[in-house]
């Protein structure tokens, strides 16, 4: 099964993208998505949201602990607590998983590495996204041969949808 992954700057659109697909998706889907914690016009942090409701805090300015991505204090625990139970559900029981993001913060839970590597070899279908920064395990990932990689711009993230609707087999019927 195809394994979609969205690549771009930060603000692009890779997360409007998703939602979009999961609009016009006719099946189950499950995983998580991440959204920007915002007050005024500043960014504080990072929100982690299951497609089955559940919801916590991914990255913030005012948490503490030892893993760090600029200004952010990244929790492990939150995200392993929220995402991968929604991830392991979606492996065994959804026909979409989406995953958003492959990223920096994320990266810092083994286990959900060790989960991404089980999805890349299961006949699931994908829809994510991947860090534009390309380090030995995103390349691993990207080098998959069912992976395709997508870069979002400005000019192409209004086709992309319907184009992805299409790879997962959710074409105009």
């Amino acid at each position: 099964m195809v394994k979609i992954f969205l690549t771009g700057r930060p603000g692009v659109g890779k997360t409007t993208i998703i939602m979009k697909v999961l609009d016009g998706f006719r099946g189950r889907a499950g995983g998580f998505y991440t959204k920007e914690i915002r007050k005024g016009n500043l960014r504080e942090g990072f929100q982690i949201r299951t497609l089955d409701g559940r919801d916590g805090i991914l990255a913030h300015v005012s948490h503490s602990g030892p893993f760090r991505v600029g200004k952010y204090g990244v929790d492990v625990d939150a995200f392993d607590g929220i995402a991968l139970p929604s991830l392991e559900k979606a492996l065994e029981e959804d026909k979409l998983v989406v995953i958003d993001e492959i990223g920096k913060m994320e990266l810092f839970s083994h286990r959900f590495r060790k989960l991404i590597d089980r999805f890349l070899a299961s006949d699931k279908r994908i829809l994510g996204v991947i860090h534009q920064r390309v380090d030995p395990y995103t390349q691993r990932i990207r080098l998959w041969p069912t992976v395709k990689i997508l870069t979002v711009t400005e000019t192409s993230r209004d086709s992309l949808p319907s184009l992805i609707l299409e790879k997962l087999g959710q074409g105009p019927s």
